[in-house]
């Protein structure tokens, strides 16, 4: 079985081999009927080419009056040199007004011959018009061939050229001589390195066969080493890709159970996180029920029945439930942007115009905090962005900004504009914050001042709202610590054609 194999691999050599050769003296053959046909032919139709070349210039010539002009006598005299034309012009009188080439004896009997009708005792008529006639001729006695073209110019300049014809029939023979001696070497030497090269195809088939039999016997570690893209290169590829199939169904499941093993520590991970932040939420919510509940409680005994009293413990659970209701929202919004649940809508506004309009409404804020807001005049500046969500951003800088100014209560609103983007920055006096602290900023439930946050009703979650907005919409926030204060900033990307 094996040796009919190789056999048949060997007989794929020979076929290939045979079947270039015979293209190779088959092309030869073509080109040797070619040869015979067609080469005569073509080698007169670029004789009577040159003659028309010729014929064309001197026409010129003739209208410009320029036949004694040395420009175009050079340029006849290189038509001569280069293609072999011997030519002659004559006046009415039959007086040589210009010739060039080697054959003026011979052309002025010519030119003779044709005015006195003499024909040539072999001549044959190749193209003949009003202007002009082409010839082919042959010399009496010498039995060189020729063509001839003689015509008038005008109303009675006439001329003459003429072009010897090599012996085409004979340069044929040999030139088909010398490609069939060639052809023949040609064809060898071709069969040799044919052979050569078909052991670079049947090679491959052979490195198949072995891997073949290896995969018989469940050696899944031979592998195709060629390279390219022929079909036994594609077809190698494929038995490399089924001999890695079992290896790879293994390593598929080693890497199930590792990723499962991955997946079961990030459950942990989900579950400790769910559990702080319920711990957290449960924190933050304890004190406001606590106090909805004593004080609700203190209203059914009616501990105090005066109407201030009353008042009072109605006002702080109001307060306390609002407190709460403020916290939840926050949360929803928050869950809403950290899973994509909520869509940006981009679009072109004025954030000039934006925080001049939440100024105005926040005045009544400001006066009850005794707080001073200051902020330059800017001119309209159009910026891309989601304008709730960035108005969401800036209510949440100048809250908090309320809420921790102190010293001389300043709030400095700030836009700074480049090429590029537009930086809105809320400054505002009082104490820095402590470095440890400025990175935890941005988490939520966190609390700088966990007893200040709570005098103001703060849940620690207003800076994470505000950095996975910023986040959702790719642009850059920060804060920056000043010896007199704080200063939070986010950037925007700005419309071209706005400016300051």
């Amino acid at each position: 079985m094996k040796k009919h194999r190789y056999a048949v691999m060997h007989s794929i050599k020979i076929r290939i081999a045979i079947s270039f050769m015979l293209v190779v003296f088959s092309t030869i053959f073509l080109c040797w009927i070619l040869n015979n046909a067609f080469l005569q032919s073509y080698y007169e139709a670029n004789r009577q080419d040159d003659l028309m070349d010729g014929y064309n210039q001197i026409c010129k010539a003739m209208e410009a009056q320029l036949l004694s002009d040395e420009e175009f006598q050079s340029e006849m005299m290189d038509l001569s040199h280069r293609s072999n034309i011997s030519g002659i012009v004559l006046d009415s009188n039959s007086e040589t007004m210009f010739h060039f080439g080697s054959d003026q004896m011979a052309l002025n009997q010519r030119v003779r011959d044709y005015i006195f009708g003499i024909q040539m005792p072999f001549a044959e008529t190749v193209v003949e018009t009003e202007q002009y006639t082409i010839l082919k001729t042959q010399e009496r006695g010498m039995g060189s061939e020729y063509l001839e073209m003689h015509g008038v110019i005008g109303t009675s300049t006439i001329f003459m050229m003429r072009t010897p014809l090599a012996n085409v029939q004979e340069s044929v023979e040999l030139a088909n001589r010398f490609l069939l001696y060639v052809g023949i070497g040609a064809a060898i030497l071709s069969g040799i390195i044919i052979w050569m090269i078909t052991g670079t195809f049947t090679g491959p088939i052979l490195e198949l066969v072995e891997i073949s039999r290896r995969m018989k016997a469940l050696d899944f570690e031979a592998k195709y080493t060629g390279k390219g893209q022929t079909e036994v290169s594609l077809l190698g590829d494929n038995i490399n890709a089924l001999s890695e199939t079992l290896q790879r169904t293994i390593s598929e499941l080693k890497t199930a159970n590792n990723e499962l093993q991955q997946d079961i520590e990030k459950k942990n991970e989900v579950d400790e996180m769910c559990k702080e932040f319920l711990s957290n939420v449960s924190h933050e919510l304890k004190t406001p029920i606590a106090l909805i509940q004593g004080y609700a409680e203190g209203l059914k005994e009616g501990i105090n029945d005066d109407p201030e009293s009353r008042q009072f413990y109605c006002d702080v659970i109001i307060d306390e439930a609002s407190k709460m209701n403020t916290m939840v929202k926050k949360l929803l919004t928050l869950n809403q942007l950290e899973f994509g649940n909520d869509n940006v809508a981009m679009e072109r506004f004025d954030i000039v115009d934006l925080i001049c309009n939440y100024l105005q409404a926040a005045q009544i804020l400001t006066k009850q905090n005794d707080v001073s807001v200051r902020m330059e005049h800017y001119e309209p500046i159009y910026v891309w962005a989601d304008e709730y969500k960035v108005e969401e951003v800036f209510t949440n800088y100048f809250t908090n900004a309320i809420n921790h100014v102190s010293g001389d209560k300043i709030i400095d609103v700030k836009l700074t504009k480049t090429a590029s983007v537009v930086r809105v920055s809320v400054f505002n006096t009082g104490d820095p914050i402590p470095e440890d602290s400025i990175p935890h900023l941005w988490e939520k439930f966190y609390k700088v001042d966990k007893a200040r946050t709570r005098e103001y009703g703060g849940s620690g979650v207003g800076l994470s709202i505000v950095k996975a907005i910023m986040e959702s919409m790719n642009q850059k926030y920060g804060v920056i610590n000043y010896d007199n204060g704080v200063e939070f900033w986010f950037e925007l990307d700005v419309d071209s054609g706005s400016a300051l």
